[in-house]
């Protein structure tokens, strides 16, 4: 995909971030972070990296739960991150860094657990991301998507839109990319509507 794509995408989420936490994380995504939350299990001094953080805020929800973890957020937008570098309440244990999931800066087997919140649908190549976790996962490690999701189709639904096309993944889709990918997957659980959590494992 070219530089160009995602360019464009920086583009938009620059534009957005001032406003971000107001028109979303207030009341949207402040309901599906509590409800993954109940999902989610971390050894003691986990390592956790948020794939396509934006302004930060499951990371520091993450960290105020569990103390002992250091987590580190990756996004496209240099925007987004002067937010979530604003909001940062645990500055010792959480950092931003600017990046592409695609090809992160990160070493294999450097995470216990990736966390993907309503972003995976922006990815043009979802089997590169997913390899990408696959590489950057520890041996045992967890992936929680968490994103809009359909009901029995074999193929993702894509949307065309002016930022570029969405792509929506049945659970079915989800498992088989996971496969090919060398990502298991545990557990399917509905947190709000058509947002459905998958935990996959390395």
């Amino acid at each position: 995909m070219s530089s160009q794509f995602f360019s464009k995408k920086q583009w938009i989420f620059d534009r957005w971030a001032p406003f971000y936490d107001i028109f979303f994380t207030t009341v949207f995504y402040q309901a599906i972070h509590k409800r993954l939350l109940e999902y989610v299990d971390l050894p003691e001094k986990a390592n956790i990296l948020d794939l396509g953080c934006g302004t930060g805020r499951l990371l520091n929800r993450i960290a105020q739960q569990n103390p002992t973890l250091q987590g580190t957020g990756l996004d496209l937008s240099q925007e987004m991150l002067k937010q979530a570098n604003v909001n940062n309440q645990h500055q010792s244990r959480l950092s931003f860094v600017e990046g592409n999931a695609e090809a992160t800066p990160f070493a294999d087997n450097e995470f216990d657990a990736i966390f993907n919140t309503i972003s995976f649908l922006h990815y043009p190549n979802p089997m590169t991301v997913l390899s990408e976790v696959h590489r950057i996962l520890r041996p045992g490690g967890k992936f929680y998507l968490v994103d809009y999701t359909i009901r029995w189709a074999d193929e993702p639904k894509i949307i065309g839109m002016s930022s570029g096309s969405l792509r929506i993944y049945s659970p079915t889709v989800r498992e088989k990319i996971g496969q090919q990918a060398g990502l298991n997957c545990i557990k399917h659980q509905y947190l709000l509507g058509a947002i459905m959590l998958t935990i996959l494992s390395k």
